[in-house]
């Protein structure tokens, strides 16, 4: 118990994973998709503007592109054969939050939009995913570091329990 009080606690995967940058089904690039091809983050996680989650995008909103892009590539074939075969992709969680905890991506998304920088308000909290080739949590998302950010923000973010716990 000692060496906890001393040194610190690792939760696992409830928020404090800064650097966790788990192994996906199928390799996917943020890097070339919003960073060199300058597809818009909203583009994929459709509903984010309005609603409290940020969807993991479906198959569909990939074969849009990769019905003729890439096809001849290894990845896209096993893409393609899963959306035809009706089956979907287990794309593993990077960035998880206690249960206890609520998270309004609507909210923070309209506040840190910036028309100049169509990635601001993802940067925000997921940092430059634009370069990133396999995506990792950069932010501890800790209580700590959220009430920070709502600390330090113009104006103000609300600062009651209720407003991330339930």
């Amino acid at each position: 118990i000692l060496s906890l009080l001393l040194g610190g606690c690792n939760w696992g995967h409830n928020g404090y994973n800064t650097g966790y940058q788990p192994e996906q089904p199928l390799p996917f690039s943020h890097k070339r998709h919003a960073g060199e091809n300058k597809i818009p983050c909203l583009y994929c996680h459709t509903t984010v503007e309005i609603s409290k989650h940020s969807p993991i995008p479906s198959l569909n909103i990939c074969m849009n592109c990769h019905m003729l892009v890439a096809t001849d590539k290894e990845p896209i074939k096993l893409l393609q054969k899963k959306y035809f075969a009706g089956e979907s992709i287990n794309w593993v969680k990077v960035h998880m939050l206690p249960d206890f905890t609520k998270f309004n991506h609507k909210r923070h998304v309209h506040r840190f939009s910036d028309p100049s920088d169509r990635f601001a308000a993802c940067k925000k909290c997921h940092g430059d995913v634009d370069k990133m080739d396999r995506i990792k949590q950069v932010s501890s998302l800790s209580m700590g570091w959220c009430v920070d950010c709502h600390r330090n923000s113009t104006p103000q973010g609300p600062l009651n329990c209720s407003t991330c716990h339930n």
